[in-house]
């Protein structure tokens, strides 16, 4: 039995450290909206903060608000597909 927690405590412990990294790791939803928007040829130079629109999404489309300190969007998310994007200001 000795040897079975051998065995399973380092992984038990990476498996608890990795937990924290990932956690911390993880990608703001402004972040992660700001970088879509760039892939799709827009610019956002620095994400300040992103809404969900909830009167405008839909159960397979979720609409956010994503201002930027450059700029305001709209942005239609729907799976699969590129998103749409409305410039506000």
């Amino acid at each position: 039995m000795v040897w079975y927690g051998l065995l399973v405590a380092p992984f038990a412990v990476a498996f608890l450290v990795s937990g924290d990294r990932m956690a911390w790791a993880q990608a703001t939803p402004p972040d992660t909206l700001a970088a879509q928007l760039r892939l799709q040829g827009h610019r956002c130079d620095e994400p300040v903060t992103a809404q969900r629109d909830a009167q405008l999404s839909k159960p397979d489309e979720v609409v956010w608000n994503l201002r930027c300190s450059n700029a305001s969007y709209r942005m239609r998310l729907t799976p699969d597909m590129a998103a749409w994007i409305e410039k506000l200001d």
